[in-house]
């Protein structure tokens, strides 16, 4: 057993079910879901995801949509900068997402996070990513000062599983968002 395996076992039994964690994983809405969880809570996000995917529910869709219709539908959410990212990058971006996190990263508004976020969960590309709750987590379990987060990602892509990175990401999330609070 690898020392990441607990973890995985743990998210298997106590992972919440959300409407973006539905498989087969789809990357324009994996992309949708993290850019909507940042900066807010899950349960908050879980209306204005479904409400947002029945009116945009594909890539074209979205890039062929006027923005004023994307941020009245964001209305709500707050941060508006994302929901105009979402708009550029999705006109940028053509029929479909690349497949990979340095591609993703040309995108308008697609940074590290998010990249490696659609790469990992939607490709299943081994990258590491590192939000909040994972910089929490690990600050804690490695006993991190200063700037975690920066920290954080070379110990995220050391413990990365191969061939497991998504569900892996996913797990320490889930353990920083519901447990390591």
């Amino acid at each position: 057993m690898n020392s990441t395996e607990p973890l995985l076992e743990w998210f298997a039994r106590n992972r919440r079910e959300l409407p973006w964690r539905r498989e087969p994983r789809d990357p324009y809405r994996v992309w949708i879901s993290e850019v909507m969880l940042q900066q807010t809570r899950a349960l908050v996000v879980v209306p204005y995801y479904r409400r947002f995917l029945r009116r945009f529910p594909t890539l074209s869709k979205l890039a062929a949509a006027p923005l004023d219709d994307v941020l009245a539908l964001w209305s709500g959410l707050g941060y508006y900068a994302r929901a105009r990212n979402l708009h550029r990058a999705a006109r940028a971006a053509g029929k479909k997402l690349p497949r990979s996190c340095a591609e993703l990263r040309k995108l308008p508004g697609f940074g590290p996070y998010t990249a490696a976020a659609v790469a990992s969960l939607a490709f299943g590309e081994d990258v590491p990513l590192v939000d909040g709750n994972v910089a929490r987590v690990l600050a804690r379990v490695f006993r991190l000062s200063g700037d975690a987060r920066a920290q954080a990602w070379p110990i995220a892509a050391r413990l990365l599983p191969r061939g497991r990175a998504g569900e892996f990401n996913e797990a320490l999330m889930e353990l920083g968002a519901t447990v390591c609070t």
